[in-house]
């Protein structure tokens, strides 16, 4: 299901810096992205799984698992392990990392949208976890968090969304402890010749028209879509994030590069 690459980088489908312009194949003006964003996920905030579901066929729980199994949150609770979860409203990462910890470590959610982070603290109460975990509102590219603060930084398919990467990134690297781990699950290229026209036609086609019928909203799911394709590829984004000071820089492809997986260490 998986391979991992440490490779140099290659040339990218998309430069990095049409990112903070770039709403789907839409180009808007600077600072207008953020509030688009918004307003795709509080649109969709209470169906987010169903929505990842449509994206994915369900795999985006077997691939969050192996992020988590990856991350590998200390059980013993021996001593404190701060673990931030950014773009990550709804709680999916932040529950399986405490869940895997023997429920010993604590996990803060960062979102800068408040209808994810409400569906989040409604699933934490209802699975018991509102001890081990604290939603805040905050924006990825200013994190309110102090310096060399958390052992280990999350997200999952959120930071296409973000306008600015590159600072979203830096803020990762400063919140970070030394020794501290960044990981990164997002949508990317798909890497099987064939698979990729595939992968394209379902995305393009089926998914806005069933996300049409199942939520009332294909327009967020078309928006959805086009993120992914405009989003650098796996050495291109691996580039950036060694760009913000992250050494060991490795990424493990998921599903023929659907979806990849990158990791970085702060040393």
């Amino acid at each position: 299901m998986a391979r991992e690459f440490s490779t140099p980088e290659q040339a990218s489908v998309t430069d990095p810096s049409e990112m903070a312009t770039s709403f789907g194949f839409r180009t808007v003006r600077e600072g207008e992205k953020q509030d688009l964003v918004d307003d795709v996920f509080h649109k969709v905030a209470s169906r987010y799984d169903l929505m990842n579901d449509l994206m994915s066929g369900g795999l985006h729980r077997l691939w969050k698992d192996a992020m988590v199994s990856s991350l590998r949150p200390p059980k013993s609770g021996a001593r404190e392990w701060r673990h931030l979860d950014v773009a990550g409203g709804t709680g999916d990462i932040a529950m399986r990392t405490v869940e895997r910890s023997n429920r010993t470590v604590m996990s803060t959610v960062c979102d800068i949208n408040g209808s994810m982070l409400g569906v989040g603290k409604d699933r934490a109460a209802a699975a018991g976890l509102s001890q081990n975990i604290e939603f805040v509102l905050g924006n990825a590219e200013e994190l309110p968090f102090p310096d060399k603060h958390f052992d280990a930084y999350t997200i999952a398919f959120g930071i296409r969304n973000v306008p600015q990467i590159d600072k979203a990134l830096q803020e990762a690297h400063r919140v970070l402890k030394r020794g501290g781990r960044f990981m990164c699950l997002e949508f990317s290229q798909v890497d099987v010749p064939a698979f990729d026209k595939l992968y394209d036609l379902m995305s393009f086609h089926a998914i806005p028209k069933i996300g049409q019928v199942v939520t009332g909203d294909g327009d967020a799911y078309s928006y959805l879509v086009e993120s992914i394709r405009k989003f650098p590829n796996q050495e291109r984004f691996a580039q950036m994030i060694r760009t913000a000071g992250f050494e060991r820089v490795t990424y493990r492809n998921y599903t023929g590069g659907i979806a990849a997986l990158h990791s970085g260490w702060k040393i």
